[in-house]
C-alpha cells in the first residue's frame, strides 16, 4: 500500500475550541498523537479563518500574529518530540496570501514548522502562483500541485461548481494541465531550489475523480520532465 506522507487537520487558533485557544492548542496536540500513530512523517493544520464578525477592535493579519504564534509554536515543539513536522497551508483566504504565511512562519520561527505550499490556492486571493511560490518555497515541507479554470469577475455567474476569488474572480477546479495555474514555472522554480520533498496531486475539479486523477497525473509527470 501507499505510506501516509501527511496527515490533514482542520485549526483556528482564534476561534476554534470556543475561542478557548489553550484548549485548541490541546485538541490540536491529540491530533499529532494521531499522526505519529499512522506513521505520518508531517501534519498540515489551518492557522485561522480570521477575527469573528463581532470582534471589536483591529482585525488585520497583523494583529492576529502575535495570537497564533505562541499556539503554533506550542504545538509544533509538542510535535518535533514524537517525530511529527507541522506545517500550515496558504489555506482559508485570511492566512493564504504568500506574505503573510511567511510573516507566520518566520514569526514561529521553529525548525519543526513549516509550510504546506498549494499552487492553486494563491489564486483565490488573486496571487501570482509562481511568484508565491518562489517567495516560499524555502520554507516548504509538502507541496500541492493543483489547477483552476479562471474567469474575470466582470463576466456572468457561471453557476454551479464555480466559487470566488477574494476580488471576485470565477474559480473552478480543474484537471492538472487543463486549467490557468503556471505548473511549469512553479516546478521550475521548485526545481532551481531543489525541493525534495513530496508532491501530491489535490484535484478538485467536476470530472470523474479516477479520470480527472489520471489525466493529471501524467500532465504532472511530463511537467517534471520539462521543468
Amino acid at each position: 500500500g501507499l505510506p501516509i506522507v501527511n496527515y490533514t487537520v482542520g485549526a483556528d487558533f482564534i476561534n476554534g475550541s470556543n475561542g478557548d485557544w489553550k484548549a485548541e492548542v490541546a485538541r490540536v496536540k491529540d491530533e499529532v498523537r494521531v499522526a505519529q500513530i499512522l506513521g505520518a512523517p508531517g501534519m498540515r493544520h489551518d492557522a485561522t479563518r480570521g477575527f469573528p464578525r463581532e470582534f471589536k477592535g483591529k482585525k488585520s493579519f497583523d494583529d492576529a500574529l502575535p495570537m497564533l504564534i505562541p499556539a503554533i509554536r506550542e504545538v509544533t515543539d509538542f510535535a518535533a518530540d514524537l517525530g511529527v513536522r507541522t506545517m500550515v497551508e496558504n489555506h482559508g483566504f485570511f492566512c493564504q496570501d504568500s506574505d503573510r504565511v511567511e510573516k507566520l512562519v518566520n514569526g514561529v520561527d521553529h525548525e519543526n514548522f513549516g509550510i504546506l505550499i498549494d499552487m492553486g490556492n494563491f489564486l483565490c486571493v488573486d496571487e501570482d502562483p509562481a511568484a508565491a511560490i518562489g517567495r516560499l518555497i524555502p520554507y516548504a515541507f509538502h507541496v500541492h500541485a493543483k489547477d483552476f479554470h479562471v474567469k474575470t469577475g466582470t463576466s456572468p455567474d457561471p453557476g454551479k461548481g464555480w466559487f470566488n476569488s477574494r476580488a471576485g474572480n470565477y474559480l473552478r477546479g480543474s484537471i492538472i494541465g487543463h486549467g490557468e495555474v503556471p505548473l511549469l514555472s512553479c516546478l521550475s522554480i521548485m526545481k532551481k531550489h531543489e525541493y525534495d520533498g513530496v508532491l501530491s496531486i489535490e484535484f478538485e475539479g467536476l470530472e470523474h475523480p479516477p479520470v480527472g486523477l489520471r489525466i493529471g497525473f501524467s500532465n504532472l509527470k511530463r511537467y517534471l520532465r520539462l521543468a
